[in-house]
């Protein structure tokens, strides 16, 4: 995969296509595991529903010098089925259009943490290639949540022998608190992470976030941000 123009398997909220110059400088690495908390007594059936997407944070995420890109809300509902996994439906806004995205999370080692179902890992991509080239895991675990108003998400992409991971606030509403938000910085910045790393997003409509409902491709480029894009000069 060149360095030109390097389409990153960095977002599954979205399609990005994004050149390398917009990465940050160096990936931050993967911080241990004894750092990433885990929900207790995870109760999946209440936290199935629809979330959105209120903030970011990740090793792959860069709003410093150089970068020149918008971020665009998106929703994630989670459906839950007989076997315990999640069907997973993300909308996004994006070029005066919502962008729907379908995918299937099967449990994983522990209550609360779920992995990209293999399925889903082998299917055909728009690069005559498949997910599961390249990419060794891409894991979800939820950290905390009280399931009625917000949750944090931590998730991990290997790919190609680099590793991004990422923190997610979740609300079951457009707006959180600021002690909700200052709790997600600060859970940001446990795992190595700078303000530069950490973005919120603008609400949006509902209509905006409904109309004019299309799919989008599987690619590379799909797989760990938000859809972005470039702000023209």
């Amino acid at each position: 995969m060149g360095l030109g123009l390097l389409y990153l398997g960095l977002t599954l909220l979205g399609t990005l296509h994004i050149q390398a110059k917009y990465i940050p400088p160096a990936l931050i690495p993967e911080p241990p595991l004894c750092k990433i908390p885990l929900h207790p007594n995870f109760q999946d059936d209440q936290f199935q529903g629809k979330w959105f997407g209120i903030g970011i944070a990740g090793n792959a995420i860069w709003k410093g010098k150089g970068s020149s890109y918008e971020y665009s809300m998106y929703s994630d509902t989670y459906e839950l089925e007989d076997d315990q996994s999640y069907n997973v439906t993300t909308i996004i806004y994006r070029d005066d259009e919502c962008i729907q995205q379908n995918l299937k999370f099967v449990p994983y080692v522990k209550p609360g943490q779920f992995s990209l179902d293999n399925k889903t890992q082998g299917m055909t991509i728009a690069i005559h290639t498949t997910v599961s080239d390249g990419l060794d895991i891409y894991t979800i675990s939820v950290t905390t949540t009280d399931y009625n108003q917000f949750a944090m998400m931590y998730a991990v992409v290997k790919f190609e022998n680099m590793v991004y991971f990422q923190a997610r606030l979740y609300g079951r509403t457009k707006e959180l608190n600021s002690r909700v938000k200052k709790h997600f910085i600060r859970f940001s910045k446990s795992l190595g992470l700078s303000d530069d790393n950490i973005i919120f997003f603008e609400p949006i409509g509902n209509y905006q976030l409904h109309r004019g409902v299309g799919k989008w491709r599987w690619t590379l480029s799909n797989m760990m941000l938000p859809h972005t894009r470039e702000v023209e000069e």
